[in-house]
């Protein structure tokens, strides 16, 4: 049944809003990314011999090495599959693509400000074609559909502005056309099922499910799109690319070369790939992408549910398939402002539940990636609950 709400404005103060203790979650974080760090990840780092040292020596490069293979097994990557890292986030991969990657002319499914965003860039990249856009309005999602001659087909396996999880498989005749499928992660990697056969890259983050921080983008790439890199670098060096530019830093080519000697073409973060593998371990020991995407589920349900039982709140995404479980989004009754809701939630150590800023949707928005509690998700609703109770009064 459609809820139907009573439209009034309320001037709140927060500051008086005060959550008893036993409804407090054991850690407020519920950011959508960067997202929860475990004590324990800290507490490692904190002991580790490698900070401070070459990332061109064995002690970094090993980790680097087994990070390598701990996401090759974790995702259960085809033969001819390698896994690419380098500097700079998802948005440097953007353009990596754009420079080194999409051959000629690209699709893209655009279905919120990061999907935006990526097909902007091919859109600005001036020896690229225009692009074909698949769009629709934020809440759902829309994969690009078959369009002769496009050699790479581009969307996000999980909208973090919107909380929309879209299908991963490859689009119908593109093979025949040797196209690409290019998936953007960064939300999704280590929270939602995927098969990785089904993509050509498979890029992201390692700030959201995989625990860590920024300043590195990871990419699973296929033997074909490996090729592609390759062709697009060398006719650049042979010098009939037609007018097409790869500074070093963007060169996919320099990525790969660099990763199968274990390290990146700058210096990267130690400190992010410390807390990387050290959360790659902790769900490898739980059983894999099986484990953290079933806990994942479980946590977004929970909160799912309790706003299709509330009277004042609603899932934004009103397609239960389309309905991400790494981050959730609650639209909230235009009665209540729920900035004061995260305001008064932020004042009682609860942060990060805000909704996307681009979205300008009167909404919340939680991270739920494996590394936040069944628990601690029970008792943010339970706290929502209470904060808004008190703002009615």
């Amino acid at each position: 049944m459609e809820k139907k709400f009573i439209r009034v404005t309320l001037v709140i103060m927060t500051e008086n809003i005060v959550i008893p203790n036993n409804l407090l979650p054991s850690d407020g974080r519920f950011g959508s990314g960067p997202s929860k760090i475990r004590h324990e990840q800290l507490l490692q780092l904190s002991q580790s011999t490698v900070m401070g040292t070459s990332h061109r020596q064995a002690p970094v490069k090993t980790i680097v090495q087994e990070i390598q293979t701990q996401l090759a097994q974790f995702f259960n990557i085809p033969d001819g599959y390698e896994v690419v890292l380098g500097n700079g986030g998802a948005s440097a991969f953007w353009d990596m693509a754009c420079a080194g990657l999409i051959l000629q002319h690209a699709a893209f499914g655009v279905y919120g400000s990061f999907t935006k965003k990526f097909a902007q860039c091919a859109q600005n990249t001036p020896f690229l074609q225009e692009p074909a856009i698949f769009e629709c309005t934020p809440g759902d999602y829309s994969i690009p559909q078959y369009v002769s001659g496009v050699d790479t087909y581009c969307w996000a396996h999980n909208e973090t502005s919107t909380g929309v999880a879209a299908p991963i498989q490859r689009v119908p005749s593109s093979e025949e056309d040797n196209a690409l499928i290019v998936i953007d992660a960064t939300s999704a990697a280590g929270a939602l099922p995927v098969d990785i056969s089904q993509t050509d890259a498979y890029y992201f983050s390692p700030q959201k499910a995989f625990g860590s921080d920024g300043g590195l983008w990871i990419a699973i790439l296929s033997p074909r799109a490996i090729n592609r890199v390759e062709s697009i670098a060398q006719s650049v060096k042979n010098g009939d690319a037609q007018g097409r530019w790869i500074p070093s830093f963007l060169s996919l080519q320099s990525a790969i070369d660099n990763s199968r000697k274990h390290q990146t073409l700058n210096t990267p973060a130690i400190a992010t790939l410390e807390l990387l593998h050290n959360q790659i371990n902790w769900l490898m020991s739980k059983g894999g992408l099986q484990w953290s995407s079933q806990y994942c589920h479980d946590n977004a349900e929970h909160i799912y549910q309790w706003a299709q039982n509330s009277e004042y709140a609603s899932p934004f995404v009103q397609n239960v398939e389309a309905r991400s479980h790494a981050v959730v989004t609650v639209e909230v009754d235009d009665s209540i402002n729920a900035q004061d809701i995260v305001t008064a939630l932020r004042e009682n150590g609860i942060i990060d539940t805000f909704g996307y800023r681009g979205l300008n949707r009167n909404q919340l928005r939680i991270g739920v990636f494996p590394s936040v509690t069944h628990e601690d998700v029970q008792s943010l609703t339970q706290c929502i609950d209470y904060v808004v109770e008190h703002l009615q009064k």
